[in-house]
């Protein structure tokens, strides 16, 4: 089963501002969530696939990892301590047994299955009960970057159309892009995740078509040829790391890049569509 983008994490200092940096895009945020683990998060939503921007809230009520217990609060105060950026690749799924089950059959790192559930604050000033199902992966090639599979427990209180109205047009995730030493270090990882094993392996780098979505991961000469110098100039910190999103927008007549510099750690492509 080939799984499809769902989500990238994005941790950033400020929330309030991220948010705002984003509209000014032309991008609709939700209102912000807490969790109880001790962070919060403003959303934003496309076509079944949504950018998480992630703050620390209150880190009194921060644990931390403890052998096969995975801490999303501690993973993403710990990356915050060293950039602002893309922290975690989420793919969608339709059974977390399954989903387990594959992972163990591919000899990935399993971390102790997590549920839970959260109020969603939204637009009109309502709120709706949410849950999320994850089984969290571990990759020792990339230890800075956190992967999981997200089930979403109630998607019809989740997805909310005035959420999914963004007035540069934007409608869905093209890719999401990894920048390595040596993309092919991670196909083997990558491949077991996505549950896609047929990729396009070039000297470039890899690309893999999910259910939802590119992953794209290139090497340093081929990322600041494809997505550009201000870009790869952009990057900072060891790699690998998720250093771009690409979104498809109707309406949009020219590609536009806009660095990581001037976007909180992520480069943002957004891109002509239908």
């Amino acid at each position: 089963m080939v799984r499809g983008l769902d989500h990238v994490v994005m941790p950033v200092h400020d929330l309030a501002a991220a948010a705002a940096a984003f509209e000014r895009l032309g991008f609709t945020t939700s209102p912000e969530n807490r969790h109880s683990w001790g962070t919060a998060n403003r959303l934003i939503q496309l076509d079944g696939f949504f950018l998480e921007i992630l703050s620390i809230a209150d880190d009194s009520l921060i644990t931390e990892t403890d052998g096969s217990t995975f801490s999303f609060g501690g993973f993403n105060r710990e990356f915050l301590k060293k950039r602002e950026g893309a922290s975690m690749l989420v793919l969608d799924s339709a059974d977390p047994k399954i989903d387990r089950s594959d992972f163990e059959r591919a000899g990935l790192q399993l971390y102790d299955p997590f549920s839970f559930e959260r109020v969603a604050n939204r637009p009109d000033g309502t709120t709706a009960q949410v849950g999320f199902d994850l089984t969290i992966v571990g990759d020792p090639e990339s230890p800075e970057i956190g992967y999981f599979t997200c089930h979403n427990r109630f998607p019809e209180n989740f997805w909310q159309p005035a959420l999914q109205n963004h007035a540069n047009g934007a409608q869905t995730v093209k890719a999401v892009y990894m920048l390595a030493k040596d993309p092919s270090d991670h196909h083997e990882f990558l491949g077991g995740f996505t549950g896609q094993r047929e990729m396009r392996a070039t000297s470039l780098g890899l690309e893999l078509e999910t259910a939802r979505g590119q992953v794209v991961v290139l090497n340093p000469r081929a990322y600041r040829s494809l997505i550009g110098d201000k870009a790869a100039d952009a990057v900072s910190g060891d790699l690998p790391q998720i250093t771009a999103l690409e979104v498809g927008c109707k309406g949009l007549k020219t590609r536009q890049v806009v660095p990581a510099n001037d976007l909180f750690g992520l480069t943002l492509i957004l891109s002509p569509t239908g």
